[in-house]
């Protein structure tokens, strides 16, 4: 029985890949941005501590640890006040962008699922399934090779149409199979992109987080690292997904 965890919800916007595409690419430009700003203040923050140490050079080290670390916090406050404004914009932004991954994991389950929205209601597609509405298993076995061997998207897309109506032991080839030699590819670009996306919202909270209090998350830090290898394993190339154009 299908789960309803797997399944679309009525209504969501619709994410091509192409607003996919543009979604990375406005999630690593925002990132690449706050990186810097955070660096930035970062670096506010260690020439204030630079600073105060060499003014106080001349006093007992016990005494000039306190007093540094009492005006790098002071520094830290200060550089926090004048930037939350920035830092929350980036934070908000990557959240947005994430929201948009987040409906087009919707949209991108599988590959069949892909598959067979190619050429729906199209003239083609329909001439398609009623020719081999009565075909055989032999015949059907035969199309479906020709299909993956073709690229034909608009056959295949028929072919898992008229096999999903059998029984899964009588189907003469796999849908996965052949949803995964015709539109696999599209499906683990377009799975990576958004991991990464959604990763990197994570990462711009977890950045704003770390520079608020001064210290990282451990446990965060772990999740984006397992998140990076996870997306890794997928083996898409996602510079060059983000330079296809649409077809």
């Amino acid at each position: 029985m299908a789960t309803k965890k797997n399944m679309p919800s009525i209504g969501a916007g619709w994410v091509s890949a192409t607003d996919l595409r543009l979604a990375l690419t406005r999630a690593r430009d925002n990132r690449e941005r706050q990186v810097r700003l955070l660096d930035t203040l970062n670096g506010r923050v260690a020439k204030r501590r630079d600073d105060a140490e060499r003014a106080l050079a001349d006093i007992p080290a016990i005494q000039r640890s306190s007093l540094v670390n009492r005006a790098v916090s002071t520094a830290r406050a200060e550089v926090k006040r004048e930037s939350a404004d920035a830092r929350t914009a980036h934070v908000r932004e990557a959240g947005v962008i994430a929201n948009v991954a987040a409906r087009a994991r919707q949209h991108h389950v599988s590959a069949i699922q892909m598959l067979v929205r190619e050429g729906l209601g199209s003239e083609r597609r329909s001439r398609i399934m009623q020719q081999i509405e009565h075909s055989g298993p032999t015949e059907l076995a035969s199309l479906a090779a020709l299909a993956g061997s073709t690229g034909d998207k608009e056959m295949g897309a028929a072919l898992i149409s008229r096999v999903s109506r059998m029984e899964a032991s009588d189907r003469p080839f796999s849908p996965h199979a052949l949803a995964d030699a015709l539109v696999g590819a599209e499906h683990r670009d377009i799975t990576a992109a958004i991991m990464e996306v959604e990763r990197i919202a994570e990462e711009a909270a977890h950045a704003d987080a770390t520079f608020e209090s001064g210290r990282a998350n451990p446990t965060r830090t772990i999740q984006a690292a397992i998140l990076r290898r996870e997306q890794a394993a997928i083996g898409a190339d996602l510079d060059a997904f983000v330079e296809q154009e649409e077809n």
